[in-house]
């Protein structure tokens, strides 16, 4: 299957100044797979060695952390030479050993004409004492599940796909009910690798319900695992999710944990989850005015699931809704289509994202973007009625003086209204894109 994240890589490969790289994301994402493709095709030959359950590599790195003596380990592991220049070296799991990341720095500094890439699933929240982070010493890359654009090219959509990256209005006007029916299918499905090829290879909708139920299973015994007394915490907030995000206001409420839940005793069990890449948090921002991040309110945040297909079983929503019907654009009050938007648009790297709200008061606008040029108000609307008194408002009455121009995500086709554009909802990644690509004069 085609991955964006590829080309990254092949940036990686040919920087002069590369360093050690470090690809992280939540468990199943597609991590193994994408870096083993590359070894596979860029390099002449890829040392591949995993420390999940295997004693040998998991007390490589506990010796000492001389480059010579390690990658004369891993030749003799793996019987393959390593030659540099033409070899990629892949340590997959590597939290599983001690010191594993600590030996980065000294690839780097010792070996930096070698290519060495490492993966883990869990990088963010396995921490053992004497082991510390390679801070400046290695690069970073994140593998989130497929977008909507991924899951197009792994249904042979290549076309389509470009055609929405391209924002070309008339045609997906044409072709909006194929497109239409792709969303629903994407809504299902979601972006886990194992969940797309089966479906792509086989349609069979309950055996993508099972490998959801199986990989949340998985997600499940991490927390049993990892967390010790935090455990049940955990489990209450990751299960929360639906329902917080079922609300009209999706701001996260500790009180609809548990009766009684506060911030003090589920705190560390969110950060957890957003540490392992299985949440993600947007905050409130108090002022539309850049930087955004000036006027970040941390006690006020959405939560999201990393992927829309996981987030369908936690609900246990029916194939049935989602598959034939557009309510599952509108049920549970947007959640799905909120949470698909946020997917999209954390893609981005620099892309700074918040949601504005006012004291007192019922209006809300779903995202603030923040590009190099402009702060972009998005709505995500759901529904058939499509009347945007928060965000015309909000734009029109409240902050006349900045000249915002609104972004409204809906199922109508494309229309400028002058102070807003509404877009379809499957051309969010394509517009957001398009507008940075402008910024930088490409």
């Amino acid at each position: 299957m085609k991955r964006k994240l590829y080309n990254a890589l092949i940036d990686w490969k040919n920087d002069p100044d590369r360093k050690p790289l470090v690809l992280e994301g939540a468990r199943q994402v597609g991590k193994t797979w994408l870096l083993k493709e590359f070894g596979k095709n860029e390099f002449k030959n890829l040392v591949y060695v995993n420390c999940h359950d295997d004693e040998r590599m998991q007390n490589l790195f506990q010796q000492d952390l001389h480059v010579e003596r390690i990658m004369q380990a891993l030749q003799a592991f793996s019987g393959q030479p390593i030659i540099t220049g033409k070899t990629l070296i892949f340590i997959d799991e590597i939290q599983e050993a001690y010191r594993g990341l600590d030996s980065l720095k000294y690839f780097c500094e010792n070996a930096r004409d070698q290519h060495i890439v490492v993966a883990g699933s869990l990088l963010g929240v396995t921490h053992r004492p004497g082991e510390s982070y390679p801070v400046g010493k290695v690069d970073f890359l994140y593998l989130y599940p497929m977008t909507f654009e991924e899951f197009l090219w792994a249904k042979g959509e290549e076309k389509l796909a470009e055609m929405i990256a391209n924002c070309d209005w008339e045609m997906m006007g044409i072709l909006d009910t194929k497109i239409q029916e792709l969303l629903r299918q994407y809504y299902y499905v979601g972006g886990m690798p194992e969940a797309v090829l089966d479906y792509t290879t086989h349609g069979d909708v309950n055996k993508i319900r099972k490998i959801q139920k199986a990989i949340l299973k998985t997600y499940d015994n991490d927390f049993a695992k990892h967390t010790g007394n935090e455990t049940e915490r955990i489990r209450l907030v990751w299960k929360s999710i639906p329902a917080q995000l079922a609300k009209e206001n999706k701001k996260f409420i500790y009180g609809a944990v548990k009766p009684g839940g506060r911030a003090r005793d589920l705190e560390s069990a969110i950060q957890w989850l957003i540490d392992a890449k299985l949440a993600f948090k947007v905050h409130r921002c108090n002022k539309p005015t850049m930087p955004l991040s000036f006027y970040e309110d941390f006690n006020a945040f959405k939560l999201f699931t990393l992927d829309i297909g996981l987030l369908g079983a936690m609900a246990n929503a029916p194939a049935s809704l989602m598959l034939t019907s557009n309510d599952v654009f509108k049920e549970f009050k947007g959640a799905f289509s909120e949470n698909y938007v946020f997917e999209q648009l954390r893609t981005f790297d620099d892309l700074s994202i918040y949601y504005f709200s006012k004291e007192n008061s019922t209006q809300e606008i779903d995202f603030l973007v923040q590009t190099d040029e402009r702060i972009i108000p998005i709505e995500v609307k759901a529904e058939e009625n499509l009347r945007s008194k928060s965000l015309r408002g909000f734009i029109v009455e409240d902050y006349p003086n900045e000249h915002f121009k609104g972004l409204r995500c809906s199922m109508k086709p494309y229309i400028d209204q002058g102070w807003m554009e509404n877009i379809p909802l499957y051309s969010v990644l394509g517009y957001i894109n398009k507008q940075i690509n402008k910024e930088l004069g490409e």
